[in-house]
């Protein structure tokens, strides 16, 4: 009697709040699987417009947004589970986390198009908006160099680089580099420069803009022979903290140590062992895949990534990175200020960064738990709370959003009873 009027009150609930799913622990028999692409949809390049804030301009909006506290099985290598737990409070937590789907897709916090959550590895909460479809690859802008961070950590494990190496010249590793022709303090930079955007390489807007279009001149190697040779003389003062600055140096590295190349190694060693195949990941003009931006994936895939970090680099048992490599990569190496935290509010603090991750903050109850990041302009996050086992995957298409603050004031207070 008593879950059959639960039932029915869920059900009223989901009516009124227009919810495309019903919880199948609540209703019964489901009804349908998350949206996919159509075949039409599915030909999409999301890359191929020039300007990037117009690459989903061909998707169009679903109809209603699919809400789903039980996610299905799609045997991709997720484990799933029910939100639902036994306990007083699940009725009135399940609401809430209904309640917050709804309002981001409606668009009160920004274009969202998907949020999935995980607690202790597995999925108990999946929903898309807007143009968000489970088998449709997203952009994913500036994540993608959390991604090159992970390939990085691969190598280490792999034993194409060593723990110790983090803090050698970048140019020990590139044979191809006249470092007779570089700018002062060039040998300087390290891999933990790299990976921390702490390079000190200056070059003007101009400056960049010629580099890039002198294609023959960054034909591999060369990439970084024009980028050290064209920069302002680099000195420890100038080594802070500046956005941009080391990812295809990263690239560069791993290019030079691993068989083969950078692509392979990413398809068959990184992506390939997370079951990740339906990705785009676009190549740059020096010939290496792209470091910083240009990579496309699906939600799902999203959160296998996130996975493989909060389980301390392992996958399905196997360790594809180093435990005491992903320690550093989330801990905030730099602290960068408050001044600007991406999807930040009151409840966001004491932001830094460590190996193209984020690192932040978020108060509950009046304690602070550390939450790090892999984020992409354009609203991408994947956002790990270790203390409560938590990963949050979002994907949308509006730079401004406050999806940080969401998690510390509507996702947190949920999770951390469970």
């Amino acid at each position: 009697m008593t879950t059959t009027i639960k039932a029915t009150a869920l059900l009223t609930i989901a009516c009124c709040l227009g919810i495309a799913h019903v919880p199948s622990v609540w209703a019964g028999e489901r009804s349908k699987v998350p949206p996919k692409a159509s075949a039409e949809e599915a030909q999409i390049k999301h890359w191929r417009m020039p300007e990037i804030e117009k690459r989903f301009l061909d998707i169009p909006e679903l109809d209603s947004p699919y809400i789903d506290t039980s996610p299905v099985n799609l045997n991709d290598g997720i484990a799933v589970g029910q939100f639902s737990l036994a306990g007083e409070d699940q009725t009135s937590d399940e609401e809430a986390i209904i309640k917050l789907a709804k309002e981001m897709a409606t668009g009160e916090y920004g274009k969202y198009d998907s949020m999935l959550i995980a607690k202790g590895g597995t999925l108990l909460f999946e929903s898309y908006y807007k143009r968000g479809r489970v088998d449709l690859p997203h952009p994913q802008s500036s994540a993608t160099k959390s991604y090159t961070s992970l390939a990085l950590g691969r190598a280490i494990q792999m034993g194409y680089l060593s723990m110790d190496d983090l803090d050698k010249p970048i140019i020990s590793f590139l044979n191809d580099i006249d470092s007779t022709k570089l700018v002062e303090g060039a040998e300087t930079i390290t891999l933990h420069h790299a990976l921390t955007m702490a390079t000190g390489i200056d070059i003007s807007k101009e400056g960049w803009d010629a580099i890039s279009a002198d294609l023959d001149r960054i034909k591999g190697q060369g990439e970084i022979q024009a980028v050290l040779e064209d920069s302002a003389p680099i000195t420890k003062e100038t080594q802070v903290f500046k956005y941009g600055t080391g990812p295809r140096l990263v690239m560069q590295v791993i290019e030079a140590v691993v068989p083969g190349s950078a692509e392979a190694f990413i398809r068959t060693e990184l992506f390939g062992k997370l079951g990740i195949t339906n990705y785009d990941w676009r190549l740059a003009p020096s010939g290496l895949p792209e470091s910083g931006w240009k990579v496309s994936v699906t939600a799902r895939d999203m959160l296998k990534v996130g996975l493989l970090v909060d389980n301390n680099g392992k996958w399905k048992g196997e360790r594809l990175v180093p435990k005491a490599y992903l320690e550093r990569a989330t801990s905030r190496q730099i602290l960068t200020g408050d001044d600007d935290i991406y999807g930040g509010g009151e409840l966001v603090s004491n932001q830094g960064y460590g190996y193209f991750f984020w690192g932040t903050d978020l108060a509950l109850d009046g304690s602070k738990h550390h939450a790090f990041s892999a984020q992409g302009g354009g609203g991408m996050y994947i956002l790990l709370v270790k203390d409560f086992d938590l990963v949050v995957v979002v994907t949308a298409h509006e730079r401004e959003d406050v999806t940080q603050q969401l998690v510390a004031e509507r996702i947190l207070p949920i999770f951390s009873k469970r």
